[in-house]
């Protein structure tokens, strides 16, 4: 027997699970799944780590390319550099990035990580990064290669009017690297 509620929708998990909710229900479902998931593991990792999944993000790839700009690592993330503008200070206060000035352009920083920085630099348990990487591992590089696809499309119809987001090509990767 179906457990229905008053306004005739399933009750449980299992009757929502079979629903037939359409494509793109199905498919923002499980966007909204992740992104809440995201959300609740950023927030164990700040309590564990003192890192956000976003600081922490940022940390590595600070700690992949020393001496980059805000600029840049806002292109590779796709953000707006003022968006990165409250991640950086914390990493700077907490005292695992340092900025120093552009040699040939006052107006510009950049950003290395330091010492304490160095130190979470490395794969860690209980981390975002962890935790796709074992989903990653499960899943073959063909059907990796068309999520990329999929998620790529969205995020460019969602951004509507923004500049594409194809990879910069000395930041292309791998699905399969570490």
């Amino acid at each position: 027997m179906k457990a229905i509620d008053e306004a005739g929708v399933p009750s449980t998990a299992d009757e929502i699970q079979k629903a037939p909710l359409g494509e793109v229900l199905e498919f923002m479902r499980l966007l909204w799944a992740v992104d809440h998931q995201l959300k609740s593991t950023s927030k164990l990792m700040e309590s564990k780590l003192g890192l956000t999944g976003p600081q922490r993000l940022v940390l590595r790839l600070v700690g992949r390319y020393p001496g980059i700009t805000a600029g840049r690592l806002a292109r590779i993330l796709h953000v707006h550099p003022s968006t990165l503008t409250g991640v950086m200070k914390r990493l700077e206060k907490r005292g695992h990035v340092e900025r120093t000035p552009d040699p040939l352009d006052a107006r510009k920083a950049r950003f290395s990580l330091t010492q304490a920085g160095r130190e979470l630099d490395v794969p860690t348990t209980g981390t975002v990064e962890a935790a796709v990487e074992r989903a990653l591992s499960r899943v073959p590089e063909a059907q990796l290669v068309g999520a990329q696809d999929v998620l790529t499309a969205i995020a460019e119809e969602l951004g509507v009017g923004s500049a594409p987001l194809r990879q910069e090509p000395s930041h292309s990767f791998s699905l399969r690297a570490g």
